[in-house]
């Protein structure tokens, strides 16, 4: 009898030095990298505003979200991921928008696949995983939602 192994479609999202892996359901469109400055008095993170199917959403440096420099991406690489959120505050804030250095690419993984890893995580990251022999990063979705809450403009 053939062994039932569910698989659960998945994204890796390139950014500076790691992969962030996300389900396939988090993401609700990726589109070219095109973004409107975020003005003055921002924050570090904040690359600046995705005017996406009438929304303003904030985009986010997960990079400099997470303790690091902030990165845009060049040479027609970078994408904006755009995100369902999943917080309590999901009506007030129903997507949110993260900068990446490449372009995401989807696979397939078991939950045997998928193996937890010890090491530093900054508070943009859930926790560090290994998949398919290579390190990724879960992210801390509450933690990006709470920033792209925090940079809403009124």
């Amino acid at each position: 009898m053939p062994e039932n192994r569910q698989t659960l479609p998945c994204v890796m999202i390139p950014m500076t030095g790691r992969q962030l892996l996300l389900p396939n359901v988090s993401i609700a469109e990726v589109v070219d990298y095109a973004s409107e400055e975020p003005g003055s008095n921002t924050p570090d993170w904040l690359v600046g505003y995705l005017d996406w199917r009438g929304l303003d959403l904030p985009v986010i440096s997960y990079d400099a979200a997470n303790g690091g420099s902030l990165m845009v991406p060049g040479d027609n690489r970078g994408r904006i991921v755009v995100l369902n959120t999943i917080g309590e505050h999901h009506n007030e804030v129903p997507f949110m928008a993260l900068v990446t250095q490449g372009i995401p690419s989807q696979t397939r993984l078991t939950e045997a696949e998928v193996n937890g890893l010890e090491g530093d995580t900054g508070p943009a990251d859930l926790m560090k995983v290994e998949v398919e022999s290579e390190e990724a990063w879960i992210p801390n979705l509450e933690y990006l939602e709470s920033l792209a809450r925090s940079a809403l403009r009124k």
